[in-house]
């Protein structure tokens, strides 16, 4: 696939699936090649393999590797998959490398965590990452602290497919679309479908989810929505899984990724606990919470 190719993958859903594991703690390749295929056969436009929602700090590099292999498998060519990279650049590069051998058909790179990364040095890390990577990347940017001039120089970077803005200054998002008009650059909202409408308000196309995992009608009507342009039908669609968003963001997001796992878990699915230092499991009275917030979803069409 080619960049231009890639791009417009870039503007539907970027769907991020979990990482199931067995009673040893190692991953499950049956039940999250399920997963994986469940999503695909939904009509998700791109699937991310080793994402957050994957738990991709937690994973070894080898496991990182592996889960990218059962993913591309698992899709058997229905869909884009991207493989998640990150950490140290050698290690970001490897990762692409591999991803390639496996076919997949791009890689996102995961936004530096040194607590001591400088801003215009986080661009120069992407940027490092997208001239050694033969598969174009997707640039997942967490900070506001970097200036919109190394923003877009990030996203119209000529390996950059397009840029997942997971911040929520909106002030900033807007002065990136201005910065990149009459470029190609695509801006990627990474907030998920609660963020989706005001993003595409301002420029975005395409959003991120972990919802995926559990519902992804529910996610597709989303997005459809809000390509029809339809805000009013978004905002009805969004408000329903409100509940669901919020108690993800408990524990200053560290139940981001249990809160899915256990919805799995409450339909059958035995996907594990979240490892370390992630919140490995919900409580009794949020997990009560959890099953009524899922039992109020009626079927929706996509």
């Amino acid at each position: 696939m080619n960049i231009r190719d890639y791009k417009r993958v870039l503007t539907g859903i970027s769907g991020v699936h979990v990482t199931a594991y067995d009673q040893s703690g190692t991953i499950e390749p049956q039940l999250t090649g399920k997963i994986i295929r469940r999503i695909a056969d939904a009509g998700i436009h791109n699937i991310v393999s080793g994402g957050n929602t994957g738990e991709f700090y937690s994973l070894q590099h080898e496991e990182v590797i592996r889960l990218q292999a059962i993913c591309i498998a698992a899709v058997g060519g229905r869909t884009a998959v991207t493989a998640a990279a990150g950490r140290s650049i050698g290690e970001a590069v490897a990762t692409a490398k591999a991803a390639k051998r496996e076919g997949a058909q791009g890689v996102m790179v995961h936004h530096p965590l040194d607590p001591f990364a400088g801003p215009r040095a986080q661009a120069d890390y992407f940027i490092a990452i997208a001239e050694a990577s033969e598969l174009p990347l997707v640039a997942y940017v967490r900070s506001n602290a970097i200036a919109v001039s190394d923003l877009a120089r990030i996203a119209t970077h000529q390996n950059i497919a397009g840029v997942k803005f997971a911040s929520a200054d909106m002030m900033l998002f807007s002065e990136c679309v201005r910065a990149t008009e009459g470029t190609d650059a695509v801006w990627i909202c990474g907030l998920a479908e609660g963020w989706a409408a005001p993003f595409y308000a301002l420029g975005a196309k395409g959003f991120t989810s972990g919802l995926v995992n559990v519902d992804p009608a529910r996610s597709l009507a989303v997005w459809n929505a809000l390509e029809a342009g339809d805000y009013a039908k978004a905002r009805t669609l969004v408000t329903k899984i409100a509940g669901f968003e919020m108690l993800r963001t408990k524990f200053n997001n560290g139940a981001n990724v249990t809160v899915v796992k256990e919805a799995l878990m409450l339909r059958g699915e035995n996907v594990g606990p979240v490892r370390l230092p992630g919140v490995p499991a919900l409580d009794a009275v949020d997990r009560k919470q959890l099953k009524q917030i899922l039992e109020s979803w009626e079927p929706v069409a996509a």
